[in-house]
């Protein structure tokens, strides 16, 4: 049987001007740019006011739109609410930016290059090889990745060939083309399966005579796995020799490249950017001053060309067709108006977060010493700007400040916190810096494992477990003690 009754419901919905605020707050500079043009480029009402521009005088455009003996279009907004404030609200020309604008100026390098599959294809195509061998050769260097490697097993290079080329052949037919033609190509390595076919391949090139070539590709040939594994004590036992001899050989597989393609691009054009600073931080008497870069507080008004069309279609009351013009205005001065105003508030909301964390870790701004560095989490900035915890999560997201000690991603100024013997809350960076130190100045012939860097932090005051250190050891990308051995 059927049922009709009513339920009432509380539930939040965010609004499109909340969206777009959320998403320009996460942007950093070089996409708040690019983002920028794009509005500016949909929406002709925009406009960037020049340093250099002049504040307009609206006074004389409201007569324009107000001529004696003639009516305005009806219209269901007012073009006043968006033009003739005595201070518009939706100006975002501040002082709290930097005046270095020329430093950050965003000039992208365009570089041409030649990509490696196109230096493999104009010398394979001047070896002496029949036309099924070649074709081959030219579907094996189409498989190769960006690093010269063939990661594909021949056995499904075999059957693509069959599929897509109509050539019929076998395993042991494509391995001799790989290994007599391909192989041979410069530069030496390119075509290899593995990192130990790769540094075979170019160890091989050299002069078989010398010492040290001949025992390294010894090495790389029958103790690759020992070698990776740095058992050099293993290696020495095996060949019955010198540790300096050792030396010599692995000075010689240190020149090998691991990456024979990493020279060539692989497009014709790359395009390289610098990164940019969304934030200045300048330190002053003792101060540290907090700064937007400029190119994040442009200048918004309306287009006068906006104003000119207004005012010629204020004339004609009547006609259908201005008054559609006059609505799709409306909507464009709408967007601009919500465009412009979630600008002001991006720009309030980084400069308000900065200035939190600048008061936060001002210790480390004017020492520059990640020591200094205080426990700091998001939820710290949430409570002294009074922002959402998300919120500053969107700020701080791909953000970076110069400061006179050079670059910092904001990220890394957010740590945990954990208490030293002392009772005192250090943060978690602080005891990596602790950390990297010991292992910095640690003999390299005899590392130091876990347990024995767990003794001597503790000894420092960070009473902290062994598989701490292994996770700090991890996120500063040290190897195990047995991968950091020397000789």
């Amino acid at each position: 049987m059927l049922k009709q009754h009513l339920q009432l419901k509380l539930g939040q919905k965010l609004a499109p001007q909340q969206i777009q605020l959320m998403k320009l707050i996460q942007l950093h500079t070089l996409e708040f740019e690019e983002e920028l043009e794009r509005e500016l480029e949909e929406n002709p009402a925009l406009e960037i006011v020049k340093e250099d521009s002049k504040e307009d005088d609206f006074s004389s455009l409201e007569d324009a739109y107000q001529d004696e003996g003639t009516e305005s279009i009806e219209t269901d907004f007012d073009v006043n609410e968006y033009l003739y404030d005595d201070e518009p609200s939706y100006k975002t020309a501040s002082s709290n930016y930097s005046p270095d604008d020329e430093e950050f100026d965003n000039e992208s390098l365009l570089t041409e290059g030649q990509s490696l599959y196109d230096y493999l294809m104009e010398q394979i195509h001047l070896v002496n090889i029949n036309d099924e061998d070649l074709k081959i050769a030219e579907y094996l260097i189409g498989n190769l990745d960006t690093d010269g490697y063939l990661r594909r097993e021949i056995k499904s290079i075999v059957d693509d060939l069959a599929f897509s080329q109509g050539i019929y052949t076998t395993k042991e037919k494509v391995e001799d083309v790989l290994e007599n033609y391909v192989q041979k190509l410069d530069p030496p390595g390119v075509g290899a399966r593995g990192l130990q076919e790769c540094l075979l391949l170019q160890i091989e090139k050299k002069v078989s005579s010398d010492k040290a070539v001949s025992l390294a590709a010894n090495i790389l040939r029958n103790q690759f796995e020992a070698l990776t594994n740095k058992h050099y004590n293993k290696i020495i036992q095996k060949y019955d020799i010198e540790e300096d001899d050792l030396k010599d050989a692995l000075d010689e597989i240190s020149k090998l490249s691991p990456k024979v393609g990493g020279n060539f691009d692989t497009q014709t054009i790359t395009i390289n950017q610098e990164i940019i600073p969304d934030f200045v931080i300048q330190v002053k008497d003792g101060q540290v001053i907090p700064m937007l870069n400029s190119k994040n507080a442009p200048t918004l008004r309306v287009s006068e060309e906006y104003k000119d069309i207004l005012t010629t279609y204020s004339h004609d009351k009547n006609s259908s067709e201005h008054k559609q013009a006059a609505l799709f205005i409306k909507q464009k001065l709408d967007a601009a108006k919500w465009y412009i105003d979630a600008i002001n508030q991006r720009q309030n909301t980084l400069l308000q977060t900065i200035t939190a964390i600048v008061k936060f870790q001002k210790d480390y701004f004017i020492t520059g010493d990640e020591k200094s560095l205080k426990p700091m989490i998001l939820k710290d900035i949430a409570d002294i700007t009074g922002f959402d915890i998300s919120t500053i999560s969107r700020v701080v997201k791909s953000k970076y400040a110069d400061t006179p000690n050079g670059i910092i991603y904001l990220k890394d100024l957010f740590s945990d916190s954990l208490t030293n013997d002392d009772g005192e809350e250090v943060s978690t960076k602080e005891i990596k810096t602790h950390l990297q130190e010991v292992i910095n100045k640690e003999n390299k012939r005899k590392p130091l494992t876990d347990d024995a860097l767990v003794v001597i932090l503790k000894e420092q005051g960070y009473n902290i477990a062994r598989r701490t250190i292994a996770k700090y050891r991890e996120q500063l990308n040290i190897p195990v003690a047995r991968l950091r051995k020397e000789l």
